[in-house]
């Protein structure tokens, strides 16, 4: 399952048992109390079989037949014994302790995102909507697009908590009641926001908190009231600070039709070159390839893994598999992106394969282990090389920009045909964990889970050394330190003295701190992307960024800024990076973050997010310094609500400019994706990136 920030919750499997053990406790004092109810509660049965139970501080009824064969009165029904009960407790424990490893077992190796305290019910729903199923809150379940398989009166009115997703990601069915928790963002974010930004035009599909902002009367304190909704036609009721949306049966969908050409590509899977470097399965993906030729995709990208082709020695190079891989695709016809992958592969949302950084680099490793990125506690994350020893001749007698542009110009020198043929079309530059512009503030092996701030990654001796210099020419020495009230991986932003609203993130040693930790970020991208406009002459290069949305409606913008944006609600932190992207003319890749029209993950509101915002933010930053923006999805898609949303951010409505994206990369070519229903769906999402005119215009 992937990703793009995807987001996990839960922790580890103490933490299950500990929660389990608190259910089955708190389970035994409602045991005691309802024993203890029962001592003054009074039965009355009538003639006619109505049960009048009265207790202390309730009275209610129910309709139920009371009788004997015989046809006599009722009598009392025995209390069970004591050891039936004790049996019953242990059953559920052992019941309990099971669930908590299976969900333990999903979150750390499967990548679901389940809540700590979820059940099988949740495990049930999680693997239903995996095989392309859709669960409604209350539990009903039919294949998507299939209306004639739902039940009757199957459509969801109340509210559960057997799912941690609150709406399928699915196509919704004839009636949908999403649900989302009202709550009040701790400050007016938007009103810090800079002028003359463009938003377009609400999709009739975005029921995010963006676009609820605009609709007037429709969030209350308590209470119930309904309003219709002025982009769908919907309603909306708030009951009990809940929100409940009503989804007319059809909503209308934008015709596409004449717009501009948006190419498509397609991500290969992450190990279609195994850790020999031999192309894994080529019969398999010629098929497959063949198929996607056949509904006009544009080309497809790849992983070029530094970790494959130098695995042994220094300046070694095999690309064996990938001259295969090159020329089938030629044979197709097909453009190709590539992508020069200079972080290691694994233990991140979506990935299914594990691919290291090359041996000989993980034996400097181990007796200098400083050249991988630091936190406060002395982590090192091997994920890829601290930005700290880009200058540092620590790589044996190599610096690390030496051996990135080695490697490059390795590449370029190998499929130097394919460059003269056209056929590669474009070439990002990885830049960081992921392969993005950041700092691996939030690694999954460090414990971190969403919504957690994560942690800064400055703690290796050659980045104190710069933090050292930094403070020195400020004239204050005592500032070469890292911030000691920041907290931890999963921290909230108002649990730190750091980034709470008015905290030191805004004070002289804060701003000194957050502007020395952001511009290291643009100067380690501003000189690797000079090496790749150098060994990649006259070509497209790019970088990619990745949408770090949560928290967003806070202050601080804390998860932002220990990934190295510089962007809290009174500044810009993506306009520099904008301005060094333009000054070597690299196209920007960012994460599309598609949404859905309701928050998918209980948990969303409750980490303040805003990934629209955020979107618009940065494809603003590089449009008004004309820089080609290209994206691709964050989450698994396969529905034609996400897709709808995809392009409604590939070709924003009402844009003065007439401005698009430059290319769109679909994560990622897998079986699912070349299953009937959903290849169908993708077919005619590639025919209206590409301004065709599709059939139908109605979901």
């Amino acid at each position: 399952m992937e990703t793009d920030m995807q987001k996990l919750m839960g922790g580890s499997e103490e933490d299950d048992e500990e929660e389990m053990d608190m259910d089955v406790k708190e389970e035994d004092d409602e045991d005691e109390e309802n024993g203890e109810k029962h001592m003054g509660t009074q039965v009355m049965v009538g003639p006619d079989g109505l049960m009048t139970v009265t207790g202390n501080n309730n009275q209610f009824q129910i309709q139920e037949q009371v009788g004997t064969p015989g046809g006599g009165g009722g009598g009392a029904r025995k209390s069970r014994p004591l050891e039936e009960k004790e049996r019953t407790k242990l059953r559920e424990r052992h019941r309990r302790a099971i669930t908590a490893r299976i969900l333990a077992g999903l979150r750390r190796h499967g990548n679901y995102n389940l809540r700590v305290r979820a059940d099988i019910n949740d495990v049930i729903a999680a693997l239903a909507r995996e095989a392309g199923w859709v669960v409604l809150p209350d539990g009903t379940t039919f294949p998507p697009r299939t209306q004639g398989s739902r039940p009757v009166g199957g459509t969801s009115t109340g509210l559960t908590s057997s799912s941690s997703h609150l709406v399928s990601p699915q196509t919704p069915p004839a009636s949908v009641r999403g649900v989302s928790s009202g709550y009040r963002a701790s400050v007016e974010y938007n009103s810090c926001r800079m002028k003359g930004v463009f938003m377009p035009t609400p999709s009739p599909y975005d029921l995010s908190s963006s676009a609820r902002s605009q609709t007037s009367g429709m969030v209350g304190d308590g209470g119930e009231q309904t309003e219709s909704h002025p982009l769908i036609g919907g309603s909306m009721e708030i009951v009990n600070d809940k929100q409940i949306v009503d989804l007319p049966s059809k909503l209308p969908e934008r015709d596409f039709a004449g717009t501009p050409y948006v190419p498509v590509y397609v991500m290969l899977p992450l190990g279609v070159i195994n850790m020999k470097c031999d192309l894994v399965d080529p019969d398999g993906l010629l098929k497959q390839l063949r198929v996607l030729k056949s509904i006009n995709v544009d080309g497809v990208m790849v992983d070029c893994w530094w970790g494959v082709v130098e695995a042994h020695a220094p300046r070694e190079y095999n690309w064996n598999g990938y001259r295969k891989l090159f020329q089938m695709v030629h044979e197709l016809k097909f453009k190709l992106q590539v992508v020069m992958s200079f972080h290691e592969c694994g233990g991140n949302v979506g990935d299914d394969v594990c691919i290291p950084l090359p041996h000989w680099v993980a034996e400097i490793g181990r007796s200098n282990p400083d050249i991988f990125f630091t936190d406060r506690e002395g982590r090192r994350n091997p994920e890829c090389l601290s930005w700290g020893i880009d200058k540092e001749r620590v790589l044996r007698g190599r610096t690390a920009l030496e051996v990135y542009f080695d490697y490059m110009r390795s590449f370029r020198v190998e499929f130097d045909e394919f460059f003269v043929d056209g056929i590669i079309s474009m070439v990002e530059i990885g830049l960081g964990p992921c392969g993005e512009l950041r700092y691996p503030s939030c690694p999954v092996k460090h414990g971190w889970r969403y919504p957690g701030i994560g942690e800064f990654q400055c703690y290796d001796q050659y980045m104190l050394k710069s933090l050292r210099k930094a403070a020195e020419m400020r004239g204050h020495a005592f500032w070469a330190r890292g911030p000691d009230n920041a907290g931890s991986y999963n921290s909230l932003p108002h649990e730190t003295g750091f980034f709470c609203d008015g905290g030191d993130y805004d004070g002289y040693y804060g701003r000194f701190f957050l502007k020395w930790y952001s511009q290291i970020l643009v100067e380690h991208g501003d000189r690797v992307l000079s090496l790749a406009k150098l060994a990649f002459e006259g070509m497209c290069i790019a970088a990619k960024l990745p949408g770090i949305h949560w928290w967003y409606k806070t202050a601080s913008h804390a998860s932002e800024l220990t990934a190295g944006f510089y962007n809290p609600c009174n500044r810009d932190g993506y306009a520099s990076i904008a301005t060094m992207l333009k000054k070597h003319g690299a196209a920007l890749n960012f994460t599309c973050a598609e949404l859905h029209f309701v928050d998918q993950h209980e948990d969303s509101q409750e980490g303040m997010a805003d990934p629209q915002g955020l979107i618009w933010q940065v494809l603003n930053a590089a449009w008004d310094v004309c820089l080609p923006v290209a994206s691709e999805n964050a989450l698994p898609c396969h529905e034609r609500m996400g897709y709808s949303k995809i392009l409604e951010t590939a070709k924003p409505m009402d844009d003065p400019d007439g401005r698009h994206l430059s290319s769109f990369t679909y994560l990622r070519l897998c079986s699912l994706l070349m299953e009937t229903r959903n290849f169908m769906e993708f077919e005619r999402f590639v025919k209206r990136m590409h301004g065709e005119a599709v059939v139908d215009h109605q979901v």
